[in-house]
């Protein structure tokens, strides 16, 4: 296990030099997931540090594209993890990866997921190829039988890896059953840019009172993992003590989301409380976590972190999440953020009402969680992968 106590240190650990990075990742950047936000915050920040940065990814170009963002022109679609991931693995895939490494003469390649069936396993057959760090973001629970079928391969293809990084201990004891043990370790977690969050600005259509509190949503609300049926399930019975209470919901699937709640009430009485935000910008994001009197992270697996999570509490707002192993670690089992039984409504409901209840708690939960939130911040998390970067090409 590598060592940490450096990593926990700011400091330039390259001695001001700056190194041509090339990452790559698994899943395609036209349509968005947490890995590839993932990727684009962390290669913001290492260009505004000075170093030459790019990104090599699955799929086409869109005009929203950065021009450090390189395609490979195709990709397909398979279920994965409780979602749906496009990836590219066939055909001559594996040829324009070695080729982008080549002819990018980086310093260093940092791949994502490189045990997933994409452009970042296909490093691994090169013959000569510059030192290989790993990103491991999954965490699969129940681990899947697909992979353990694979995992005495994965632990030969995987031995040129000079360094593993996990974005959770969930992530880690994943990742653990297939890698090789030579293989460097260390835990890092994903990043937010805490100050964006923190100086948000609440928006009077989103904020609530003691009457009518407003509990926030963030997520697909189609897929099932994402929570949203407990979420409609335990607004139902916090309507019992808060009958003004509304909910707000930003992100996908709202005609799902409709269905979800009418299901539970044919009246459709409970609807009126539900408001469907739709996807908000990342600006429209932070005001929204600021506005509200609680935001609720009920997701129910597959989740190797919560940066929902993180970005609540850099907003100063009370976060109520479920008890995954995830969200236990980003809480501080519990101190930052309040947890209630996975799955469970009931619990939910419970655990929304006794803080809407104690003006006092909420506050001491919000401070405790913008504290926490300080440890995610983009700069400490760069701060830690250039460690890395340090040792491997050390």
């Amino acid at each position: 296990m590598a060592e940490s106590d450096e990593e926990e240190h700011g400091g330039d650990s390259l001695h001001g030099r700056k190194l041509r990075i090339g990452i790559i990742s698994p899943y395609a950047f036209e349509t968005p997931g947490g890995v590839q936000f993932h990727i684009r915050d962390f290669t913001n920040e290492l260009i505004r540090r000075g170093h030459d940065v790019q990104v090599f990814a699955p799929g086409r170009r869109t005009k929203d594209m950065p021009l450090w963002v390189h395609t490979n022109g195709s990709s397909f679609a398979i279920p994965y993890n409780g979602s749906v991931a496009h990836l590219s693995y066939f055909l001559i895939a594996g040829l324009q990866t070695r080729r982008w490494i080549r002819q990018g003469h980086f310093d260093l390649v940092h791949l994502h997921e490189p045990e997933a069936p994409s452009l970042s396993h296909k490093p691994f057959t090169m013959h000569r190829h510059p030192p290989l760090v790993g990103t491991f973001h999954a965490s699969l629970d129940p681990y899947p039988f697909g992979l353990k079928v694979f995992e005495r391969y994965l632990h030969r293809y995987l031995e040129p890896l000079d360094e593993a990084i996990f974005v959770s201990d969930a992530a880690r004891q994943t990742a653990e059953h297939y890698l090789p043990e030579s293989v460097e370790r260390t835990v890092i977690p994903n990043g937010i840019y805490h100050d964006q969050f923190a100086s948000a600005v609440p928006d009077p259509r989103w904020t609530g009172n003691v009457q009518a509190p407003t509990i926030g949503f963030l997520g697909r609300m189609g897929e099932e993992r994402k929570g949203f049926a407990v979420f409609a399930a335990a607004a139902q019975q916090v309507l019992g003590q808060y009958p003004y209470a509304r909910f707000l919901c930003a992100g996908d699937g709202e005609d799902d989301g409709r269905r979800m709640v009418r299901r539970l009430d044919p009246s459709g009485r409970l609807l009126e409380h539900f408001e469907f935000l739709g996807r908000i910008s990342e600006d429209d994001k932070a005001r929204f976590y600021r506005s509200l009197s609680l935001y609720v992270a009920p997701q129910t697996g597959g989740e190797s972190f919560g940066i929902v999570l993180a970005e609540a509490m850099s907003a100063s707002c009370p976060v109520v999440s479920s008890d995954l192993s995830a969200f236990r670690a980003v809480s501080q089992n519990g101190r930052s953020a309040a947890l209630f039984a996975n799955g469970d409504a009931t619990s939910c409901a419970d655990v929304i009402c006794h803080l809407l209840a104690d003006d006092a708690k909420r506050a001491d939960l919000a401070a405790e969680g913008e504290r926490r939130s300080r440890d995610f911040d983009w700069n400490a998390v760069v701060n830690r992968v250039l460690h890395v970067y340090a040792r491997v090409l050390s």
